[in-house]
């Protein structure tokens, strides 16, 4: 993967380079401190595949990049590198929304230095851009401390079970469960908007985003869907006619408080190596609406979520997965697909027709 990194800060662009160097994988073809110069350095160089990109730049912001790589057709994938804050999680949004395909928080805050920021760099920038890797790349090769689940490895199945398909056009959930990873804040958008009120159950989100992106982005599913929607809260009963979004860094799953069904939140150990992860999510949602669950899992690196389909399946719940044309990654999706769990897959626009037609 030849990559450009693009970023106003000389500590950044160098604890970024630091951090991909030494594999084979990854070349580094250049660096640029604006959005200028990177739209001059992506003319001028050829077969740049991937370029990480800050927010915040002069003459030319990240956001406005991303407007004229998309305008220029570049054929490049980017990831921007946004602070962990109100405005940089917005900032995200935006750029998700306007063509970006991931990003990453930059690093910081107290007892930080250029070593470990570039060990944490290096951490979570390297699997999202192995993500996008060529074909024929040999997984084996990467020297990176982040798990191989995440980077597309097979993860061993469990055994096998006999997979009753259902009729989703005749089935009346209880509740939604909706797992995404990455490209999946626009996809989200896409499918939940304009749901307007009434809606006669609660949906509840699982999207991998580290804590304040969260909260953004329940924000924006407000506003697009016409929904109440929120981070859910610990102990808080679970209502029909709301969204409810994993606050970042927390599983979230359900309990029974005085005969109610309520959420419960816990910081145990990451799965598939995220917190919130999509498999206790589905897998708890199994346990208390049985077969009156609905999932969908939209586009997403790795496999989580296939572990809680398999559960929703032998509740006799009911799956959707996004079509792998209209995903940025068939990683999540991909990996239920090829366990044969779904009732039906579909582009975006054929998954917000299934959620419109299951809430009214």
């Amino acid at each position: 993967m030849r990559v450009l990194i693009v970023d106003y800060s000389v500590v950044f662009r160098s604890q970024i380079k630091a951090a991909l160097e030494g594999t084979a994988l990854i070349e580094v073809v250049g660096t640029a401190n604006n959005g200028k110069i990177a739209l001059q350095k992506l003319t001028q160089y050829s077969g740049v595949d991937l370029i990480t990109l800050d927010m915040e730049m002069p003459e030319m912001s990240g956001l406005e990049t991303i407007k004229e790589i998309k305008k220029a057709k570049f054929p490049v994938k980017i990831i921007v590198f946004s602070a962990a804050t109100t405005r940089g999680s917005e900032a995200t949004l935006d750029a998700l929304e306007a063509g970006a395909d991931d990003f990453v928080a930059k690093p910081g805050g107290e007892g930080a230095t250029f070593e470990n920021a570039s060990i944490r760099i290096r951490e979570e920038l390297m699997p999202k851009i192995l993500q996008f890797k060529k074909p024929g790349i040999n997984n084996t090769t990467i020297t990176t401390p982040t798990p191989a689940t995440s980077l597309g490895a097979t993860t061993p199945m469990p055994e096998a079970i006999k997979v009753a398909k259902k009729n989703l056009d005749l089935f009346m959930p209880s509740i939604i469960v909706i797992g995404s990873s990455t490209g999946g804040p626009p996809a989200l958008e896409h499918v939940l908007t304009g749901l307007h009120a009434p809606v006669r159950i609660p949906i509840v989100i699982a999207q991998h985003m580290p804590a304040m992106f969260t909260t953004s982005l329940a924000k924006r599913l407000k506003t697009v869907s016409g929904i109440e929607c929120a981070e859910a809260v610990d102990r808080q009963p679970v209502l029909p006619n709301h969204i409810y979004v994993a606050p970042g860094n927390y599983h979230l799953s359900f309990q029974k408080i005085n005969g109610a069904t309520c959420f419960k939140l816990d910081q145990t150990p990451p799965r598939n190596s995220v917190r919130p992860a999509v498999d206790t999510l589905f897998e708890s949602a199994s346990d208390h609406y049985g077969s009156r669950t609905m999932a969908f899992v939209l586009t997403g690196m790795g496999e989580d979520g296939m572990i809680g389909s398999r559960a929703i399946k032998k509740a006799a719940g009911g799956i959707m997965i996004q079509n792998k044309e209209s995903c940025v990654v068939f990683g999540m999706p991909g990996s239920v697909f090829n366990a044969g769990l779904q009732d039906s897959i579909g582009n975006l626009h054929q998954i917000q027709a299934m959620i419109q037609k299951m809430t009214k």
